[in-house]
């Protein structure tokens, strides 16, 4: 009976008034893609959730049925059966995706012969129990109408005996009885299929590309203005940052040709990139420029434009024979490694009007200040988040894979040699390799390994096995890393490879688009590698629709770098990488799709739990890169905006008074200096308020602070105007309370001179803190962080409730934000009734050997209040007077 309730008040949200349940989990939704939500979601929660499932969809690709791989193997595991129902209309459908489908043991799969009519259904019916959810509208199961395409859906709830859902059963079963088994038609429909994709590609085959076809991008775009303003203003130098695969040397190249500079130097760190990138500079330029080669093997001094390694280049005798101004432009690409002393030689002896560096990644764990070399001026910086919502790259479909289990234990950072090059862990990878697949004819995979006795050992095992493969390390020749690749990408080729097996020498600035699979068996070093490693698949090629990334997971204790190398939060908070963790694939843009199985979702918790975000050490790189990135002392705000760290991890460190005292410990510059007062009054403000929970307090410093006073009806004005927050009084003197030390003993006793006001005036103390420019400079720093935090992450509250939905509080918080008059958190446990207020402490992590009365289920959580009765101590519960507060509610 209470289904059929939420599907009555759903129906009712959905088609009387939204405003009447929107929290109700059965109301009719409309799907589509957009930002934060693509319909593939919805049939991937649905997937995950139920115990039988049926589709019908017109056309089903590859490319669909990509990122869907994860979820289906999942329910074989489980048992769970689904019928899929596709047609030969038009020859759309990949009969590979057909194949993938039919080796599931769980999913039966039919063909519909269209003859006269078109058949054109896209619908979702999934059951769990008793309940149907069905998605039908206008996706079919390919990539563009799952994540990007604009295509309209409806979601909708029913019972068994629902009217819809019964129609909508009994069409799909008449046209199942009318499908033809698919083992039957296959061979038929796959010849029928090639034989109309050769006569397509041999359309495209006629079309002629023209020099009109190479345009800058979005990115290059944006990127040519910037630098055009800059040199313009008299600058000389300039960075641009931008994920691998966005087209930076393209990028470089349009500028280049903007400046129009007599002699040019474009400078890498490997021969075969100077090579690509002469290809670039040549579709760019043409034949009107003298291109040249600078290596250990080439020696074409004369060139008009140049591109050389900075290991010929740097030395004494080669770049000597160059004047200091001979360059009017110079390029240095992967300039992250200009720290080194080869570059910096280099860029000392040379003096060119315009000098341009290009990476993806600025950031050096070793203190060498990037942004320094190059004036801080950023011309331009582009993220791999960016670069998705820009379609620059590539889709790519991320699985996170369980590593195997060799001999009971779970592979890990000190695996034995033999278990990492067993039979049974390279028919594993094999296994995964052909079940996740490729975009193309043929698999061209790369292959990241911890180190080169592994490669070579799993090379060795492929090539047995039939599938050939190759190693190449640092030590092979330039020569033999292009006979390789070719060997991988051409489909010419004799001898074709399928994979290439290496450490580290793909990990920036080897343009290989054609690469199609990306292994990675080795564990996560850092988020700056793992991007680099992922970026070597994310080119965008022809006839490459996705690629495949699998990340075989061992019990590592860095593999909480996962999550925040796929996110590009550098925020570091615990919260943000688990959500991520969880909705990742609900978030990133485009077409692209993350996926973990449970297991390795577990081993990510485990390694976020385990390891501590709170060392001094992190905090100073990640201040060192932001000081780097702003050319100057950077302040909390400053963190906040940049997305570098949240600075909240510094202020509730132990040792961590304020700012002020992270600053004094780690920036030796640093000489400003507050007394030991000054630094009590920041300690409360940073320790109680700069999470910004609540801006009620913030505000009311913020005016003492600009007029010297405040009263509450200009409190509740602000709150209004600024936070859309009404009629909040109890807030406000809640607020007051706060600050007068009202609120707690603790603070009363930790913080025996503080005063902030007398009355509503500001106090004769904090008056004189704010007369010295430091104090007042890092109070206000911390108060506009505070409110910043509150508008961006604590805004969306309950109606006339100062809590935000999903949102974490301490019991001193929850005290203080239902304004209670005392911090009562010492004592405060499971439950409390007060005020007319209960809140109630769920735990989540419950561990084995707790009291039967605490094993409640996670599931029933915050559904009803009427259900919380049954989980607290119900005998005690009904003989005290807390009852009679439930009841009534």
């Amino acid at each position: 009976m209470d289904n059929q309730n939420d599907i009555l008040e759903g129906a009712k949200t959905a088609f009387i008034n939204e405003t009447y349940n929107p929290a109700n989990d059965f109301k009719p939704k409309f799907l589509s893609n957009n930002f934060n939500h693509k319909v593939l979601n919805s049939i991937k929660d649905e997937l995950q959730n139920c115990d039988e499932f049926f589709i019908s969809s017109a056309f089903i690709t590859l490319g669909g049925l990509t990122p869907l791989l994860q979820d289906f193997l999942e329910l074989e595991q489980r048992g769970i059966k689904g019928k899929i129902l596709t047609t030969d209309y038009l020859n759309f459908t990949d009969p590979k995706a057909l194949k993938k489908l039919q080796s599931l043991d769980n999913i039966e799969v039919k063909l519909y012969a269209q003859e006269k009519n078109g058949f054109h259904t896209k619908g979702y019916v999934f059951r769990k129990g008793n309940i149907y959810k069905g998605i039908v509208g206008s996706s079919n199961l390919t990539l563009n109408a799952l994540t990007v395409n604009k295509e309209w859906n409806v979601e909708f709830t029913s019972l068994h005996d629902g009217e819809v859902l019964n129609n909508l059963l009994s069409e799909f079963n008449n046209l199942w009885d009318e499908a033809n088994n698919l083992e039957d038609v296959l061979p038929a429909y796959e010849k029928l299929y090639d034989s109309q994709k050769n006569f397509t590609k041999l359309k495209e085959n006629y079309k002629k590309l023209s020099s009109e076809d190479l345009v800058p991008n979005s990115m290059q775009v944006g990127f040519m203005e910037s630098l055009r303003s800059l040199i313009q203003s008299g600058e000389s130098k300039a960075l641009l940052v931008s994920a691998t695969g966005t087209g930076k040397t393209y990028a470089s190249a349009f500028a280049v040709q903007d400046f129009n500079p007599k002699k040019f130097l474009f400078v890498v760190h490997r021969e075969q990139i100077a090579k690509q990138a002469i290809n670039a500079y040549k579709n760019v330029f043409k034949n009107t420029k003298d291109f040249g080669l600078l290596t250990g093997n080439s020696k074409d001094y004369d060139s008009n434009f140049l591109f050389s390694t900075i290991q010929t280049l740097s030395k004494d005798d080669v770049y000597t024979k160059f004047k200091k101004d001979e360059f009017d432009y110079i390029v240095i690409d992967e300039v992250h490694k200009a720290g080194a002393y080869s570059y910096q030689k280099i860029m000392d002896y040379f003096e060119p009007e315009f000098c341009l560096g290009m990476t993806a990644s600025p950031e050096r764990p070793d203190g060498i200040d990037i942004y320094e070399l190059f004036d801080h001026n950023l011309a331009c910086e582009i993220r791999l988040k960016d670069a998705l919502e820009e379609d620059l790259l590539c889709p790519f479909h991320y699985f996170g894979i369980s590593d195997l289990e060799i001999d009971g234990k779970t592979v890990d950072d000190s695996t034995e040699f033999n278990q990492l090059v067993s039979d049974d862990r390279v028919n594993y990878l094999l296994e995964k390799s052909a079940y996740y697949g490729y975009s193309g004819e043929r698999i061209k995979a790369l292959v990241f390994c911890s180190r080169k006795k592994e490669a070579n050992e799993l090379s060795k095992a492929f090539n047995k096995r039939g599938h050939p493969s190759i190693v190449l390390t640092g030590d092979d020749s330039q020569q033999t890393r292009e006979d390789a690749i070719y060997r991988l990408t051409n489909d010419e080729a004799k001898n074709k490879l399928e994979y290439i097996f290496t450490v580290d020498i793909f990990n920036e600035g080897v343009d290989i688009p054609e690469i199609n699979q990306v292994l990675l068996v080795r564990p996560t070093q850092s988020p700056i590698i793992f991007i680099q490693q992922l970026g070597r698949g994310l080119r965008k090629f022809k006839n490459k629709d996705y690629v495949v990334i699998l990340d075989f997971i061992g019990n590592y204790k860095n593999n909480f770098m996962i999550p925040i190398a796929l996110s590009g939060d550098r925020s570091y908070d615990k919260d943000n990488i688990r959500r991520y963790l969880m909705e990742g694939n609900k978030v990133i843009p485009g077409a692209s799709s993350i996926s973990f199985d449970e297991v390795s979702k577990k081993r990510i918790y485990n390694s976020i739990n385990n390891t501590s975000f709170s060392r001094i050490a992190l905090f100073k790189e990640k201040y060192n890169n932001l000081k780097f990135k702003l050319g100057r002392i950077p302040m909390l705000l400053d963190f906040y905006e940049n997305g570098e760290m949240d600075p909240l991890l510094i202020l509730n460190h132990t040792t961590m008074d304020c700012y002020y005292s992270f600053l004094k410990k780690a920036d030796k510059d640093y000489d400003e200096y507050l007394s030991e007062e000054e630094i009590s009054s920041l300690k409360f403000i940073s320790k109680n308020l700069a999470s910004g929970k609540r801006p009620h307090e913030l505000l009311i410093l913020k005016s003492l602070i600009y007029n010297g006073y405040f009263s509450v009806e200009l409190i509740e004005h602000l709150l209004k105007t600024e936070y859309d927050i009404q009629n909040d009084v109890k807030s406000i003197e809640s607020a007051i309370d706060v600050l007068n030390l009202d609120f707690s003993k603790k603070d009363k006793k930790d913080f025996p001179e503080l005063s902030f006001m007398n009355e509503f005036q500001i106090s004769n103390e904090f008056k004189e803190y704010l007369a010295h420019e430091t104090y007042r400079k890092h109070i206000l720093d911390v108060i506009n962080y505070g409110l910043l935090k509150y508008k961006t992450e604590y805004n969306a509250q309950v109606e006339g409730e100062n809590l935000t939905l999903y949102a974490k509080y301490s019991r001193r918080d929850v005290c203080r934000l239902l304004n209670w008059p005392n911090d009562d958190s010492s004592t405060l446990y499971g439950y409390r009734v007060k005020h007319n207020t209960c809140p109630i402490f769920v735990t989540y992590d419950k561990k084995e050997d707790i009291s039967d009365s605490t094993k409640y289920p996670d599931k029933i959580l915050f559904l009803h209040l009427k259900l919380y009765v049954t989980f607290l101590n119900l005998q005690q519960f009904f003989k005290s007077k807390n009852s009679v507060f439930f009841l009534k509610k």
